[in-house]
């Protein structure tokens, strides 16, 4: 598939749906039940949602270098991710298990618009820098260390699950007037052949600038 990489665009992010490909289970074997999967509670419903804190203007244009989420332990370098010659997301490097990776054709986060941060959920050694991302709660904070020496914090306000064969594209990656991120991992159920089923998404505004 091969996308405009115009940056900002909602639909160039759809290429991301891929990810679902790569973002897979590499024979970790614990005994664990799994990742966790979010509840009903945290559904991406702004309704349910409420107000979140007066949102500050946006930030210009600056790579992300950090991502820490403090409920969770999440604390990981990023680095910066784009497509193939064949037009396919690259995912971080799976060897890597704290390692996320930000897509560079999206906007950087704290930009007007929807930035994505994607992460490998495990690999063979165990647990991976988004192993936890379905654990997360509204209201969570998420911080983006930039390069410009600024700190983007969002606030969650939904996090789901989606089968990767119905993934809400236009949902999910929609620009808005508002500074907005996305997490994204895989989830759900898994198969030793085909993998996880499903991806975990974490919906987050931008409501503070350090």
């Amino acid at each position: 598939m091969h996308l405009s990489s115009r940056r900002g665009s909602w639909f160039t992010l759809v290429c991301l749906l891929l990810l679902g490909l790569f973002l897979v289970r590499e024979g970790f074997t614990g005994t664990d039940q799994g990742p966790p999967r979010p509840g009903a509670a945290v559904a991406a419903d702004h309704r349910a949602a409420g107000p979140l804190p007066r949102a500050p203007g946006p930030l210009p244009h600056s790579p992300p270098r950090r991502i820490t989420v403090p409920s969770i332990r999440l604390d990981a370098p990023l680095t910066g991710v784009g497509l193939d010659s064949d037009g396919w997301v690259e995912p971080p490097p799976l060897a890597d298990n704290n390692l996320a990776g930000w897509y560079r054709g999206a906007v950087t986060p704290g930009e007007r618009g929807t930035s994505v941060v994607v992460g490998h959920v495990d690999n063979s050694a165990g647990p991976a820098v988004f192993y936890l991302l379905g654990a997360l709660e509204r209201g969570s904070r998420v911080q983006v260390a930039r390069e410009d020496g600024r700190t983007a914090v969002f606030s969650v306000y939904g996090v789901e699950l989606y089968a990767k064969k119905d993934f809400p594209a236009a949902r999910v990656y929609r620009d808005g007037a508002d500074a907005e991120l996305r997490l994204i991992t895989c989830g759900g159920g898994y198969a030793e052949k085909t993998g996880y089923d499903g991806n975990v998404v974490v919906f987050a505004r931008l409501v503070d600038v350090r």
